[in-house]
């Protein structure tokens, strides 16, 4: 049987897409909006198209939007960084200037009418049931955009929504058959779940010190801002509910849920009061900029924060990394105040010391050792399995994911995927730097199959048939369409 999995082994990968989508879910290719500015603003430029910083900004805002949703609002700039979001921003932006590219190749476009009947289908510019030109205009002036900049977006991503419309082709019975096979593998195997957990390691401070000294450019201290804050509470304000309505009417699309579900007037009173009293502290903060930009305002108490610290905004750091010593930024809105910053110095990042650095350095050195020595512990066990309290299981198949009670179910189907695409017989399967798997194959069958797995595996196929000739576009165009990147750390 290792031979035929051998044989179809690129079909066996489709099978581990189905069990992926089967089981933890996968939705469809999300593109996202498009944002073009001027060449003087460009980060990049792909093909024949540039990427401007204010699109490369807001895919960089989404995502980080999505992520803080998965977290639950525990997720800021340093998460961030070590996710790669800026590298995952660019990435998409990057797809979508080469589909364009492809697109105006091509001849395929978007009419003024169908940009025309997609914005007026936006329920979020309703009231009573009518699309209102007032929320519209609201929507644009708030987000800084005219109404040109936003139609020509929205003409962007749906070129880019009919460009991928081309690739929905159905699926065939010769590749549902095939899939449908590859489900039906079923393997009896012996195996043992190894974890760094189970070796223990002392430290040796001579060779700590050793691992430090080659590493010690990856161990500095944080760049750490001293800044002189001026703060503006919210005035306290007796609007009546008549000035609450219009606010809310004229802005309701700032109002939504957790889901992103537009709240009624009742549900965002509150939050309605706070958006108006905001409102009205601007000019006070307006003032204090002013004044203090003329030095009429003597040095406020000052804070030293660090770098991408939580007491202000991902954005204002943002702005915040482009200043220098005696610069001022315009009032931000902070924690649901007024805030106007001024930078009054910038200690630069060093390298740490040996002892500064050592509990950081050990965590490394001690994971890095575990893993070495978790790998030797599997090569030795993989000669002498049966002999090593292992567990043999009946037999399993790609869903068996409820069948292995040490893993969780995401690292069942990952133990799986990859046992299933192997053509080896026994090996070890890697979870994750901390924890494998040794395993041997003892025997295999292909189970028959019915009509009701061929019914539930065609949706799935057809959509995995969709997403591998969008993979494969992607790859075409990323040798057609060259990308001239003009700032650094926006690749890996």
């Amino acid at each position: 049987m290792i031979s035929w999995m051998q044989k179809h082994h690129k079909y066996m990968v489709w099978t581990i897409w189905v069990a992926a989508i089967g089981f933890i879910g996968a939705g469809s290719v999300g593109w996202g909006s498009l944002h073009f500015g001027s060449k003087a603003t460009s980060v990049a430029k792909v093909g024949d198209i540039e990427i401007s910083q204010q699109k490369l900004n807001q895919a960089y805002n989404d995502i980080y939007s999505r992520y803080a949703q998965l977290f639950k609002g525990n997720f800021d700039e340093k998460k961030a960084k070590e996710l790669g979001l800026i590298q995952q921003a660019f990435a998409t932006v990057e797809i979508q200037a080469k589909l364009l590219n492809f697109a105006k190749e091509n001849g395929i476009i978007v009419t003024d009418e169908e940009v025309a009947q997609k914005i007026a289908s936006i329920k979020a510019f309703y009231k009573d049931g009518v699309f209102d030109k007032n929320i519209y205009k609201t929507f644009l002036k708030n987000r800084h955009m005219k109404a040109k900049e936003f139609e020509e977006n929205i003409k962007e991503e749906m070129i880019i929504n009919k460009t991928l419309s081309l690739l929905d082709i159905k699926a065939q019975p010769l590749e549902i058959e095939t899939v449908a096979s590859s489900m039906n593998i079923a393997d009896k195997i012996t195996y043992k779940v190894l974890t760094t957990n189970d070796i223990n390691v002392t430290i040796d401070d001579t060779k700590l010190k050793e691992f430090w000294q080659e590493h010690k450019d990856n161990y500095m201290t944080e760049t750490v801002y001293e800044l002189a804050i001026i703060w503006e509470e919210p005035k306290d304000i007796n609007a009546s509910d008549d000035e609450l309505k219009s606010y809310y009417e004229t802005n309701s699309f700032q109002f939504t849920d957790k889901n992103g579900k537009l709240l009624s007037f009742d549900e965002a009173k509150d939050s309605v009061k706070k958006a108006l009293a905001l409102k009205a502290t601007k000019k006070s903060a307006q003032l204090d900029y002013i004044a203090l930009k003329k030095g009429k305002i003597s040095q406020p108490q000052t804070i030293k924060l660090s770098q991408n610290d939580t007491k202000l905004t991902p954005k204002v750091w943002e702005e915040l990394s482009t200043k220098q010593n005696g610069d001022i930024l315009k009032p931000k809105i902070v924690n649901n105040k007024y805030a106007v910053i001024k930078v009054v110095s910038i200690i630069k990042p060093k390298i740490k010391s040996f002892e500064e650095a050592k509990a950081e350095v050990s965590k490394v050195y001690i994971a890095q050792l575990k893993q070495e020595l978790l790998k030797q512990k599997a090569e030795n066990i993989t000669k002498k399995l049966q002999d090593s309290n292992a567990t043999t299981t009946d037999f399993v198949k790609i869903d068996s994911i409820d069948k292995f009670s040490e893993l969780s179910k995401a690292e069942s189907l990952h133990f799986l995927q990859n046992l299933f695409t192997s053509n080896q017989k026994a090996g070890t399967i890697n979870l994750s730097g901390n924890k494998l798997i040794v395993y041997n194959i003892n025997e295999q069958k292909i189970d028959k199959v019915d009509d009701n797995m061929t019914k539930k595996l065609t949706p799935i196929v057809h959509n995995l048939k969709i997403k591998l000739y969008q993979s494969n576009l992607i790859d075409i165009l990323n040798t057609k369409y060259k990308t001239e990147v003009y700032m650094k750390g926006l690749t890996q």
